[in-house]
């Protein structure tokens, strides 16, 4: 069964844990990939993929299982896609439903696909994580985004970042939020997201 966690589930002692900064690419290795407390791995999707299965196949426990990627998406009260609170810092943007948020999008849900026809009797809880904005010049690494993330869920690193309850992802009260995964016939619900950054410091989207 999987459903969206919990801000409360969202600590090191509610489950296993799987971190993954999803990719979607041909050849590239575009994937991070921490289980637990181990080490990252960069690995391609297909890859990903199987390591994913294999861990929810082979355990018991709640899994939580947080994936950077759109996870939950909001339409505006004219039925057209828009913001969520937390994809506006200042006046730079990372909107869902543009660019790389489309391409991870896609590649999440392949990936849960996978998982909701051979999850069996386990419990998947998905968190969402948003590692998108980075400092000015700054190298992306997958590794350092699930280790980040792990940070933040584990250890309550604050300066780092903090995890998003889902009902303060709306911008306003016109706006509709739904899971990302409604328009491939599966709802997971909302799920909350380890934001890296300061959550305060977001701004409203248009």
């Amino acid at each position: 069964m999987i459903h969206a966690g919990t801000k409360a589930n969202a600590n090191r002692f509610t489950g296993d844990w799987i971190f993954v900064d999803i990719g979607f690419a041909e050849k590239a290795s575009s994937c991070g990939l921490l289980v637990g407390d181990g080490t990252p791995e960069v690995i391609s999707f297909s890859r990903l993929c199987s390591r994913v299965l294999e861990i929810v196949g082979t355990g018991s426990n709640p899994l939580n299982l947080l994936i950077e990627a759109p996870l939950s998406v909001a339409f505006n009260e004219d039925g057209n896609p828009t913001g969520r609170r937390i994809e506006r810092r200042g006046s730079q943007t990372r909107y869902w439903y543009v660019g790389l948020g489309c391409s991870v999008l896609v590649a999440a849900t392949y990936l849960l696909r996978a998982i909701n026809k051979d999850v069996g009797e386990r419990e998947v809880r998905l968190f969402e994580g948003f590692a998108s904005f980075k400092e000015k010049n700054s190298r992306s690494s997958h590794r350092k985004d699930v280790l980040d993330l792990r940070r933040v869920v584990w250890e309550g690193d604050s300066e780092l970042g903090s995890t998003v309850s889902a009902d303060a992802l709306v911008v306003c009260s016109t706006h509709q939020l739904c899971s990302a995964f409604l328009v491939a016939g599966m709802n997971f619900g909302i799920p909350p997201v380890v934001v890296l950054g300061n959550p305060a410091g977001l701004q409203s989207a248009d």
